[in-house]
């Protein structure tokens, strides 16, 4: 495996450098980090940096060949995917143009390898890359159980300039969810702190309110609108993150006593309906990018558990109409 350039996306900025590599290169022990970085294997925008160094979006981190991978054909020095995975990936593809893909990721697959995740969408990449070129790379995240729209840069100057973009907020994503109960208002704003917790299970990332000023809190702020109702037994919601905190979609639904339905993780005191999958019903529907030549907005369609329950609930999807979040935005 050849040295390769990994770009910091916006989510994961104010992450420590030995922590960020943890999550890419679960196999990496902290010896071998200190290792990499004091003999300059690893570097930041091409200068020697320290484990606890916090990163930025769009920073290029170079990673030295590591070993992890299986080991490519004499004439293809790219990691191995192999063929199910590679047409599994491009079955996802919903857009490209010269700088990026995008792809309507399936709930329930990973993004990142991790603890206990051998397959994901990172390591199944490089299939989509033409021969001669380096594997598109991740410039977002969503939640393993999250579907829909995600957008890998093909290079290292689009992968910085779409982190620009993500970070100084000039996206808007719109997610769907099926939440439980019928939120009043039926519009508004959901704002507050939030910080990593330690109350997950199995160790597992928790996020946890918390106040202005507390140790690693930082501002979340959402914008939601009721598209249609079953009665008081659940909502069919459009959400926009305007801050991109972990778990903040689902954290922010459940503190207004609104969890997302099938959600095991952030929860409130209200019934599930029947008829609906225990799979987590949230989906990240579209993604406007300004692109040379004017915005461009991505859209997926639902999974099909989302749509099982929207025929469960009576949801048509051409309810969803007009700009949902008029009068909402700044």
């Amino acid at each position: 495996m050849s040295v390769r350039t990994e770009t910091v996306a916006a989510d994961e900025a104010g992450v420590r450098l030995d922590r960020w590599l943890r999550r890419r290169f679960p196999d990496l022990t902290q010896g071998r980090i200190e290792k990499l970085l004091r003999t300059g294997q690893i570097r930041v925008n091409g200068a020697r940096a320290k484990s606890n160094a916090r990163l930025e979006a769009g920073q290029q981190v170079r990673i030295p060949p590591l070993g992890e991978a299986p080991q490519a054909s004499a004439h293809d020095d790219r990691p191995h995917v192999s063929d199910k995975d590679a047409d599994f990936i491009r079955s996802l593809m919903i857009y490209e143009d010269r700088d990026l893909i995008a792809l309507n990721k399936p709930a329930g697959l990973a993004v990142q390898g991790g603890s206990g995740q051998s397959r994901h969408l990172d390591g199944m990449l490089p299939a989509l890359a033409r021969r001669g070129e380096p594997a598109p790379r991740l410039v977002h995240r969503l939640d393993r159980d999250t579907s829909g729209v995600i957008v890998v840069a093909k290079t290292a100057r689009s992968a910085a300039e779409l982190a620009k973009q993500f970070k100084s907020r000039e996206t808007k994503k719109t997610y769907w969810a099926i939440v439980l109960g019928a939120p009043r208002p039926a519009s508004g704003e959901i704002s507050g702190f939030l910080r990593k917790g330690a109350g997950g299970a199995e160790g597992r990332e928790q996020m946890e309110l918390a106040r202005h000023g507390d140790d690693d809190a930082k501002h979340a702020r959402t914008l939601y609108a009721v598209v249609d109702t079953a009665g008081q037994r659940a909502s069919w919601v459009a959400l926009r993150p305007v801050t991109g905190r972990t778990h903040q979609l689902r954290v922010h639904m459940a503190e207004i006593g609104h969890a997302i339905a099938g959600d095991r993780k952030y929860t409130c005191d209200r019934e599930t309906p029947g008829g609906l999958e225990g799979k987590l019903q949230l989906h990240a529907r579209s993604l406007e990018l300004q692109r040379p030549g004017g915005s461009v907005t991505l859209t997926a369609p639902p999974p099909p558990h989302m749509r099982a329950a929207f025929e469960a609930l009576g949801f048509e999807e051409s309810s969803a109409r007009g700009d949902l979040f008029a009068g909402l935005e700044e």
